[in-house]
């Protein structure tokens, strides 16, 4: 299951705003009955979503979860630009070659 604040995200987007602050924007807040994050403050300029349209993000939400994980794995495996650049320059082929092969690895959704 998404994280909620996922799904808020994508439901934003949706709806043209490109970046949700959970700090000032959108406050969550955990059920102390273990039913999980609720929405507790909402200060979008834009309707705050019901339970279906949260639900109907759950499907890409999981997706853009699954990619995120993905590219934090090739960043770690990728190492530091510095040493990148240096990769590039000493043979431009094997540095490709090396990048592919990260991508192959951990392919994303």
């Amino acid at each position: 299951m998404a994280n909620l604040s996922t799904k808020i995200s994508l439901y934003a987007n949706s709806l043209g705003v490109s970046e949700v602050d959970f700090l000032k924007d959108v406050m969550l807040q955990d059920d102390s009955d273990g039913n999980g994050a609720y929405i507790k403050e909402w200060n979008l300029d834009i309707a705050q979503p019901t339970d279906a349209q949260l639900s109907a993000q759950e499907s890409a939400a999981n997706k853009e979860e699954a990619n995120n994980q993905v590219r934090s794995t090739r960043r770690t495996a990728y190492g530091d630009i510095g040493e990148q650049l240096d990769e590039i320059y000493k043979d431009i082929d094997a540095w490709k070659a090396r990048i592919k092969s990260i991508k192959d690895a951990n392919p994303k959704s």
